[in-house]
């Protein structure tokens, strides 16, 4: 397995032989530095923890920069622990870079969707709007009745309603 972090630039365009457009992600992967190792003696198994991005030294806690100091590692914003299978051939302060992936490689790839706070059921589960006539009322986007009355009684967990919507790990 191979790992890097990144984080996406913005997004472009690429033609294929054929002329057809395909959007792709710009993402900025790397370089990160190897800011600890995970050794099976010490820690009961064998992984590496890599920084990313640079960051000023008074953005983060003095846990943290004890931590990053005592790796000789500059202030890094992201760290993350990855279970390499090369995880015994690198050393702390090590350098991986985009270079460990070949071009055709198939990659997983996980991050936060963008935040967008409190949304109703409309914008959130693309529930149907209520007609605007006949004495629809103030309720067009509103969720409407959800259940029986009687039995259970209660409305179940996980039942499309309005909520905080976004800033979740895809």
């Amino acid at each position: 397995m191979k790992a890097i972090i990144g984080k996406k630039v913005g997004m472009s365009q690429i033609f294929d032989e054929n002329g057809h457009v395909i959007p792709v992600t710009v993402i900025e992967a790397g370089p990160c530095v190897v800011v600890q190792k995970k050794t099976a003696e010490k820690d009961g198994y064998e992984a590496v923890q890599l920084g990313f991005e640079d960051i000023a030294e008074r953005k983060l806690t003095k846990p943290e920069l004890g931590h990053l100091n005592k790796a000789g590692v500059a202030p890094k914003k992201h760290l993350k622990e990855f279970d390499l299978e090369n995880a015994a051939e690198l050393n702390v302060g090590d350098i991986v870079k985009a270079d460990t992936f070949a071009a055709g490689d198939f990659v997983d790839v996980t991050g936060v969707s963008k935040g967008h706070g409190f949304q109703g059921v409309v914008k959130r589960h693309g529930a149907a709007v209520k007609r605007n006539t006949h004495g629809g009322g103030p309720v067009h986007r509103h969720q409407g009745s959800l259940g029986a009355g009687t039995t259970p009684g209660r409305i179940m967990k996980g039942r499309d309603g309005a909520g905080h919507m976004g800033v979740d790990q895809v």
